[in-house]
């Protein structure tokens, strides 16, 4: 009598397995368990080039080695001719990784890998496997981005079965793939419908194990959540080598950010801009974010924010307005209005200011501010009161610094950097926290004025 595969119960919390299904997992989430049909070790599979006892780099054991004996091999790193996301993989796409790319629906998956299999297309053999469209449909997309690519090299399969995909990468030989989606193709080694936290862990595993074999470099689109979170069991995150995400501001803006990167770092962030094109790298993304208008105006002030370990400089307006009902309102778009209450509180409480007024703020360009981003404070406030006092801050002007509980100015990470930056667009006068002040500022050719408190500030800007 044949052997029956083993069942186990995956939580799609945590990815913890357990050998029988119970109501709460070690992890602390309930009812999360959902069951997985695990297959015996040495059984024989329907694809011999997939190994049920590999891990997910491939094939493990052999027993343990000097590191001595062992032959280490460098990163083989190939540009994609795509300057943001080159920037975001630490110089390049590394060859035989896996990498998962995430995003809201909209946010431009699709659109970016299309155009990265077109470019990779010219330099070797690659696939394109769509589970959630027509091949017509992605070969009417190729054409109305206009991509360049090597029709030799380029293919295109409509294909949901792991084990099917796998067929076709073998038998083209190819060596840079896309799939479209983990959420809709499924494996023979694991029960569930298209999507379920087995079917998403057992097909992922099943390409990384044939990717790490074969040196094949592997993309594959994950679908998020309401949390904008990757859908499935947590343990996707841990099989592949890099995790990209996508975040859609509002507008044409799209910002890309690596969560885990095993060939680079975490800290660069890559600025698209979405337009009939497709997704275009934005060399100087300073430039969006500043409005460009010629006419000075009350109630927008320069300044500069710290996106990974890139410094861009940005415009916040701000237009106060006499209120018309019993309660003002406060209204901010791309900003914490936490931090907006906190800092109208710090003006009442050191400057005596009295805001009975409407109040709105935004964010030139569409970019969303993370709550972390403390050094726009005085520029938030500065606006503030540029708007309320009907005075007007020059366009050569840059403001940057954390506003303390108490008014003092705080020091901001990589002053150095970010003063660099606004001088080369060219700001004559930067205002700074003064423990930020370094003598490398003074040959930049701007004016540097380092303030202590709240009040320094406001002296000087009036």
């Amino acid at each position: 009598m044949a052997k029956t595969d083993k069942i186990e119960f995956v939580c799609t919390d945590c990815g913890l397995n357990h050998n029988r299904w119970q109501g709460q997992c070690r992890c602390g989430a309930w009812n999360t368990l959902v069951e997985m049909k695990i297959p015996k070790t040495g059984s024989k599979n329907t694809n011999s080039r997939i190994t049920s006892n590999g891990g997910y780099a491939g094939l493990t054991g052999g027993g343990s080695k000097k590191i001595n004996e062992i032959h280490s091999t460098e990163a083989e790193k190939r540009l994609t001719g795509i300057g943001e996301l080159d920037r975001v993989l630490s110089g390049g796409v590394t060859t035989g990784s896996v990498n998962i790319i995430s995003g809201d629906p909209g946010a431009g998956k699709t659109t970016l890998l299309s155009d990265l299999v077109a470019r990779m297309s010219q330099n070797m053999a690659s696939l394109y496997c769509t589970a959630e469209e027509s091949l017509s449909q992605f070969k009417n997309r190729v054409h109305r981005l206009k991509l360049d690519y090597n029709e030799d090299q380029l293919y295109l399969l409509a294909e949901t079965s792991v084990e099917a995909i796998i067929d076709e990468l073998e038998k083209n030989q190819i060596k840079f793939a896309v799939i479209d989606s983990i959420q809709a193709v499924v494996t023979e080694n694991a029960n569930g419908s298209p999507g379920s936290p087995s079917q998403v862990k057992s097909s992922a595993q099943a390409l990384t194990q044939y990717c790490k074999q074969n040196d094949v470099t592997m993309f594959i689109i994950a679908h998020v959540n309401k949390n904008n979170e990757i859908a499935g069991p947590q343990t996707l995150v841990h099989i592949v080598d890099a995790l990209l995400h996508i975040d859609t501001n509002d507008g044409q803006i799209r910002t890309l950010r690596a969560n885990k990167n095993r060939f680079g770092d975490i800290d660069t962030v890559g600025i698209f801009k979405m337009c009939e094109r497709g997704m275009l790298s934005v060399d100087n993304p300073s430039e969006i974010f500043l409005s460009g208008s010629s006419t000075e105006s009350p109630g927008s002030t320069i300044t500069c924010i710290r996106k990974g370990n890139r410094n861009l400089l940005l415009e916040i307006q701000c237009l106060t307005t006499e209120t018309e009902a019993e309660f003002p309102q406060r209204v901010c778009v791309g900003l914490n209005m936490n931090r907006i209450k906190m800092l109208t509180g710090i003006l009442r409480k050191h400057t005596k200011t009295k805001i009975f007024h409407d109040t709105f703020f935004n964010i030139v360009g569409g970019l969303k501010i993370d709550e972390s981003e403390t050094c726009i404070d005085l520029a938030l406030v500065t606006a503030l009161l540029s708007s309320l006092n009907d005075f007007v801050i020059p366009r050569t002007t840059c403001i940057m610094g954390e506003l303390s509980l108490n008014g003092d100015v705080r020091p901001i990470d990589s002053g150095v950097p970010r003063v660099k930056e606004a001088a080369q667009h060219g700001f004559t006068e930067i205002y700074i926290p003064y423990r930020n002040y370094h003598k490398s500022m003074e040959g930049l050719g701007a004016n540097i004025k380092a303030v202590k408190t709240i009040h320094e500030l406001i002296e000087l800007i009036k």
